[in-house]
């Protein structure tokens, strides 16, 4: 669902295709955490390119390699039966549920495909709103169109995700469910988001998409709501390429969602997690995650504490460092605990100076940028025209959906958020004289422009 990819020239949006290019163009990282060029060795010199690279490949070794090939030699790389005994997948979701303290867990495809499972788990459609923060990737939109219902945008905070109060005034009688999206590596506010959502009856998508792994008062992401999504593509925390998960504790939440995934049909692998069904053959899709995607994801989640653990620990000693340079403020975080550390975030003055921070950070070599990974979706043509797959689609043709206006209108404080946040990327695998480097170069940069 989500991605981010490594830091592009600023805009206020990035095409699928310019998005999948920077991804691309980063690909050569392969395992190197870091990448020093000029001839210059990391001890000899003066820092000359720092690169984070894709978190999950940098941690590729046997157990991934033995994963695959057990499934090559049981030629069996379909999830439900082969010639052999399939059971990857099977065992990567009832690992993965424990791991993020759910009950219930459903391998698919992507996590676009876990936001449409999600989605019909809850039995969205037609006539139904869900509120969307107006900054987040495509997918947490199109699930929603996809479904009939309709997206009602709501503002980003300085967590630089939903913003609870927001969320709250655009709460409706037609409102089903909200998407709280973990954005670029940190926890939404999820408190207030939650007692709201109770007291309202709207249920919780929690999208953790661009957050694997992190925390939120010592819970893992994605279990605290009522389902909760994981993407796992390149530029995720643990990675298959692609792929995704979907979680919840709810039996028919997971029922409809495992029926949506496998073409409306029900296996007896997922009535004997959840019981006995509760729900009759519907039309559904085709989601389902192969053996070789749940092979890897298998050896990955065994490393995601370590993973989470060393982007942590480089992310918070840059923070613990920079909190009294002049002229920022942090990222607001509501659990700094259970931040992955993706990033380093910091707010300026305004957008003129956020360009001079970023252009003054790079020519020191420094991974900055501005936001990155996700579009500002009510400035996007296709958003404000509310284009879908057929000019006949229920999402935009009631009372509702017709009297709808997007546009800059509708989200303008996280515009101006957009606008003056500076973000810097952070590797797994950065040494603390990289951290330093960071630091350093943060401090002079300040400096200059105070």
């Amino acid at each position: 669902m989500n991605s981010f990819p490594h830091p592009t020239p600023t805009s206020a949006s990035i095409s699928r295709r310019q998005f999948l290019a920077a991804a691309t163009s980063s690909a050569a990282v392969g395992l190197a955490a870091t990448r020093v060029s000029g001839g210059e060795s990391p001890e000899a010199g003066v820092i000359s390119n720092i690169d984070p690279g894709f978190v999950g490949p940098q941690f590729f070794d046997e157990q991934e390699r033995q994963a695959l090939l057990e499934v090559l030699e049981s030629g069996s790389p379909f999830r439900y039966w082969g010639p052999g005994r399939p059971v990857k997948v099977q065992r990567f979701e009832e690992a993965f549920a424990r791991s993020m303290g759910a009950r219930f867990a459903l391998g698919v495809t992507s996590g676009t495909a876990a936001l449409d499972c999600a989605v019909a788990g809850l039995g969205i459609g037609p006539g139904d709103e869900v509120i969307v923060p107006a900054y987040t990737w495509w997918s947490d939109y199109t699930c929603v169109v996809q479904a009939g219902a309709l997206p009602v945008f709501a503002e980003i905070d300085r967590t630089l995700n939903l913003d609870p109060e927001d969320f709250a005034r655009k709460i409706t009688p037609r409102t089903k469910a909200v998407i709280a999206v973990h954005l670029l590596g940190g926890p939404c506010d999820l408190e207030p988001i939650l007692e709201v959502a109770r007291a309202r009856g709207v249920a919780v998508i929690e999208d953790a998409a661009q957050c694997v792994g992190g925390a939120y008062r010592g819970q893992k992401l994605g279990a605290l709501g009522t389902v909760g999504i994981y993407s796992f593509q390149i530029n995720k925390m643990m990675t298959s390429g692609e792929g995704g998960a979907l979680v919840t504790s709810d039996p028919l939440v997971y029922e409809r969602a495992a029926r949506f995934h496998d073409m409306g049909t029900i296996r007896q692998v997922f009535l004997d997690r959840s019981g006995p069904s509760q729900v009759a053959t519907f039309a559904g899709e085709n989601f389902r995650m192969n053996e070789f995607t749940g092979a890897v994801l298998g050896a990955q989640l065994t490393k995601l504490d370590t993973m989470v653990g060393r982007m942590h620990e480089n992310a918070e000693a840059i923070y613990a460092a920079i909190g009294e340079v002049a002229g920022i403020r942090l990222r607001q975080r509501p659990d700094p605990r259970g931040d992955i550390g993706y990033g380093v975030f910091f707010e300026v003055r305004d957008r003129s100076t956020r360009d001079r921070w970023i252009a003054g950070l790079r020519e020191r070599h420094v991974p900055a940028s501005t936001l990155t990974g996700s579009v500002l979706l009510p400035l996007e043509e296709s958003v404000i025209q509310k284009r879908t797959r057929h000019p006949d689609w229920p999402s935009f043709n009631s009372p509702a959906g017709k009297a709808i206006e997007y546009g800059a209108g509708c989200c303008a404080q996280t515009l101006g958020i957009f606008d003056r946040f500076v973000q810097i990327r952070i590797g797994p695998k950065y040494t603390q004289r990289i951290n330093d480097h960071i630091i350093d170069a943060i401090r002079q940069v300040g400096g200059g422009l105070v």
